[in-house]
C-alpha cells in the first residue's frame, strides 16, 4: 500500500486498501496508572482489578492492577489511525471477535499491527466501501495482549477535478 493516494490528513482511500496488507504501525505507548485511572474513573468503572493496587496485592493472581480492557482496545485502535483512516472514515460498523489473551500493567509498552481481511463497495452509496480490519496489540516482549475485528465505512478516492475550457 506504499502508492496509496493518501488523504490530506494521512487516511487510505478504501480503493487502496489491499486485503492480506499488514501494516505494522509506527506509534508506540507505554502505559501508565493514570491512564488506568483516569479511563476507569472518567467511565464509571470502580472495579478494583484496575485502581486498587492494595486489593490486587491481596487478592489477586496478578498481585497488581491489570490495565482496563477497554482502554487497551481503543488504546490499540487510536494507534492504528494514523496509518490508516484519519481523514477517510465515514463510520465504525462494529467491532467484533474481541480478545485480550495476556494481561496488560503500568509500565508495558505497546505496539500495534493491523491486518486488512476483508473489503467491499458499498450497497447503498456508491462513494465508499466497507473495510474489515483486524488489530493485534503487543507487549514490549511480544506478547499478544489484545485484538479486535473492526469493520469501517471508508470513503473512495475523490474523483478528479475537471477543468472547463
Amino acid at each position: 500500500m506504499a502508492e496509496a493516494m493518501r488523504h490530506k490528513r494521512g487516511g487510505i482511500y478504501f480503493d487502496d486498501f489491499q486485503v492480506g496488507a499488514v501494516i505494522e504501525h509506527r506509534l508506540t505507548r507505554t502505559v501508565t496508572q493514570m491512564d488506568n485511572m483516569l479511563f476507569s474513573n472518567m467511565t464509571l468503572n470502580p472495579q478494583p482489578l484496575h485502581i486498587d493496587a492494595h486489593f490486587c496485592a491481596t487478592e489477586t493472581e496478578w498481585g497488581r492492577p491489570l490495565m482496563n480492557s477497554l482502554f487497551t482496545l481503543g488504546l490499540m485502535i487510536g494507534i492504528s489511525v494514523n496509518d490508516t483512516t484519519v481523514g477517510t472514515t465515514i463510520a465504525n460498523l462494529g467491532m467484533t471477535d474481541v480478545a485480550f489473551p495476556a494481561p496488560l500493567f503500568e509500565g508495558d509498552t505497546v505496539n500495534c499491527t493491523t491486518e486488512i481481511v476483508a473489503k467491499r463497495e458499498s450497497r447503498s452509496r456508491p462513494e465508499a466501501g466497507i473495510v474489515d480490519f483486524l488489530h493485534k496489540a503487543y507487549k514490549q516482549d511480544g506478547t499478544l495482549v489484545a485484538e479486535c475485528r473492526r469493520q469501517a465505512f471508508m470513503r473512495k478516492r475523490p474523483a478528479p477535478a475537471t477543468v472547463a475550457v
